[in-house]
């Protein structure tokens, strides 16, 4: 697995911080943003933990079916059903680690290194300043759409990014591919898609004349 970078960890304990406010948070006080961002390491623990849990579960139901296959089938057919389902256990169980395996990398960064937990606040600071200009630039970018409508995760994902394009001097280039990297992770199958088309149209505006 290769190691991410620690603005690439930082975007991410950004996205998971901005994930605990409410809809429509009061303005954040400066000993309120490192501990939204703490909450959101505490939330990493526990689902690391809840994810193995699940993992173990899996690997327990395909082991179960596994040994039924042996002993309980009545034919063949069956046998071959109960076989399947015992792969299908584990390859989900597979997947589940894999997910975890990453958690614990991005866990000990953010408790770790400095650089980490500085950017992410600073992403969750402006974003927190900056949401009325961010949201604005937004709807522009979507077509017949408004923001208070996109599901949390990818609204989130775009102000990450437009908070980077417009006041954090990230190139266009860098944000739009960190935003696609984060939603290929955590927004659904076209998320990444959805999310690099309304950043190239929020960067086609910025080169606009006003």
């Amino acid at each position: 697995m290769q190691s991410r970078k620690p603005r690439q960890i930082a975007r991410e304990l950004a996205l998971l911080s901005l994930s605990q406010l409410p809809a429509n948070p009061k303005k954040l006080t400066e000993d309120q943003l490192p501990k939204l961002v703490l909450a959101a390491v505490r939330t990493l623990r526990s689902e690391v933990q809840d994810t193995l849990d699940n993992a173990v579960a899996e690997l327990q139901r395909s082991n179960d079916r596994l040994l039924s296959s042996e002993t309980r089938a009545s034919d063949l057919n069956v046998a071959r059903t109960m076989v399947k389902e015992a792969i299908t256990s584990t390859q989900t169980a597979i997947n589940q680690l894999s997910a975890a395996v990453e958690f614990p990398e991005l866990i000990q960064l953010a408790n770790q290194d400095k650089e980490v937990s500085r950017y992410a606040i600073e992403i969750v600071r402006t974003i927190d300043e900056e949401r009325k200009n961010i949201d604005q630039q937004i709807s522009l970018a979507l077509v017949d759409w408004q923001v208070t409508r996109l599901a949390q995760i990818d609204r989130d994902i775009l102000r990450i990014a437009v908070a980077e394009i417009l006041y954090l001097g990230v190139p266009n280039s860098v944000a739009i591919d960190e935003a696609v990297e984060l939603a290929k992770r955590y927004s659904g199958d076209e998320g990444h898609r959805f999310i690099n088309g309304v950043l190239r149209r929020v960067t086609q505006q910025q080169k606009q004349p006003v």
